[in-house]
């Protein structure tokens, strides 16, 4: 019998704000949100804390000042060298409806000098196809380090890198999801990470309503972002409807309405063959979705970095018309 009462874990107070009752729990403030975070990721935290913590938060969802402050305590310790990067372009969803066209849309604009650093979190749900699998097969760098990152870029424009290369609590975090049986925030918090501080962080939300929470989680951060509804959660815009750009930039929130490039819905392909996107990169084969796809989410890039959509329309078919086809 222990007749000393223990004290409490430090950490215990963020599990108790979370998760006080309906009329009790409340959301973290920035600050708060900042030193959970850190503490997370200094390894100060019990297991059973960690899960209870996440899943809590998933059940509140998390707001823009928590998003904030996670994101604020991660970029706190990172060492990350000075390295010059156009888009961060996060890669954490998978696609199981539709092939990642995307990576098209990115090696494309790669080739036309636009500087991408690419990064997901591996396959963690099945029947989905992640950027990581394909990396080989489309020939886009895979990185290990800061220094390798840096060199894909400057020879390439485009770099992959793993979130367990930089942020391997966080990736720790993400591989609980088979364990909890559910996402954790954290697929949604690495969207914001931009560990390189690149120009424009391009940003996919699929559930309704958390796109203008990630909106204004980039503007409390001061950086410049545009945040859009992608096809199953990946950064593609899909060409069979409309699109709402949430944009940010200078500390001011804009809004924009895409209309759909197709007059009519494609038919979902039956499966989805990795071999295809190869095919369509070096011209042997066409896909009028796809191509559509490729072409909207290149314009996307482009009004990311200042563009207004018909200009940028037009100088996507230049760029994926000026691709070099081979692999």
């Amino acid at each position: 019998m222990n007749l000393v009462t223990p004290a409490e874990h430090p950490f215990a107070a963020f599990v108790r704000i979370l998760g006080k009752g309906k009329r009790g729990a409340r959301d973290m403030t920035r600050e708060e949100a900042r030193e959970a975070m850190g503490m997370l990721l200094d390894g100060k935290v019990e297991d059973t804390q960690l899960g209870a913590f996440l899943m809590l938060l998933r059940h509140k969802e998390e707001s823009a000042e928590e998003l904030a402050g996670f994101t604020e305590a991660l970029r706190e310790r990172l060492d990350a060298p000075p390295i010059a990067v156009d888009l961060d372009w996060p890669s954490y969803a998978g696609k199981k409806r539709h092939l990642p066209w995307f990576l098209l849309a990115i090696k494309a604009l790669a080739a036309s000098g636009v500087r991408i650093h690419l990064h997901g979190g591996g396959a963690h749900t099945a029947g989905r196809l992640y950027t990581e699998q394909l990396l080989g097969s489309l020939e886009i760098p895979l990185c290990q380090s800061w220094d390798e990152v840096g060199k894909a870029l400057d020879t390439h424009n485009l770099a992959f890198s793993p979130l367990g290369t930089w942020a391997p609590l966080l990736q720790r975090m993400i591989d609980l999801r088979n364990t909890l049986g559910l996402r954790s925030p954290i697929h949604s918090l690495a969207r914001l990470l931009n560990p390189l501080g690149a120009q424009c962080i391009m940003q996919s939300i699929f559930h309704p309503g958390y796109q203008a929470v990630h909106r204004e989680a980039s503007r409390l951060l001061s950086d410049t972002a545009i945040v859009i509804k992608g096809e199953g959660g990946e950064i593609e815009v899909n060409p069979d409807g409309s699109s709402h750009l949430y944009g940010t930039a200078g500390g001011e929130n804009w809004d924009e309405e895409w209309p759909a490039l197709s007059a009519q819905r494609h038919v979902k392909p039956l499966s989805l063959e990795p071999e295809h996107l190869v095919a369509v990169w070096s011209g042997a084969a066409h896909d009028a979705y796809g191509e559509l796809a490729i072409l909207s989410t290149i314009a996307l890039a482009l009004r990311a970095q200042g563009m207004e959509r018909e200009q940028a329309l037009e100088n996507a078919r230049s760029i994926w018309a000026d691709r070099q086809p081979s692999i």
